[in-house]
């Protein structure tokens, strides 16, 4: 419950310096941060734990390829039990109408902390996320994803989180 209040005040104060950064007229918004606030692992009883996160997004270096929009992100989040995941890669876009549909795939570097033993340093990330266009250059959405390591490791538990995501554009 600490890191999901923690989690809205800084949405909350990410949302106030955003207006603030809209005051200047800037018509070249190309980075886009997420952050975000969930339930690691919410598939393992005895393992769950609280995250928050932030992802970064830089719209120049988008490329619209036959898989749709792509591009590079970069991002990492901490549980409530000191686990952390650092990851960078790529991420698809896909408008329908308000809504959009975002996969990505991102590989890095897991830490265990206190929390869940994943089997390996290298952790692969799969996530799809569904956001809805909201004033200001802003998006607010839900997303699921899934680490594995792929079975490198001896053992490959994998984990399931969601998370409630805001996103911003800059």
């Amino acid at each position: 419950m600490k890191y999901l209040r923690q989690g809205l005040i800084i949405i909350l104060l990410f949302f106030s310096f955003s207006v603030f950064a809209d005051e200047v007229n800037r018509d070249d918004k190309n980075t886009e941060f997420n952050i975000y606030t969930g339930m690691f692992d919410f598939s393992d009883d005895g393992k769950r734990s609280t995250l928050i996160g932030l992802q970064h997004q830089n719209e120049e270096l988008n490329r619209n390829t036959f898989l749709g929009k792509l591009s590079p992100i970069t991002g990492a989040m901490i549980t409530a039990d000191n686990a952390s995941y650092f990851y960078t890669g790529v991420q698809a876009q896909y408008k329908l109408g308000v809504l959009n549909l975002t996969p990505s795939f991102a590989p890095g570097y897991y830490n265990k902390g206190n929390g869940k033993d994943l089997g390996h340093a290298l952790e692969f990330k799969s996530e799809i996320q569904l956001s809805l266009e909201l004033p200001m250059e802003s998006q607010f959405g839900l997303s699921y994803n899934h680490l594995s390591n792929a079975s490198l490791g001896d053992k490959n538990p994998g984990a399931n989180s969601y998370m409630f995501n805001f996103l911003k554009k800059f």
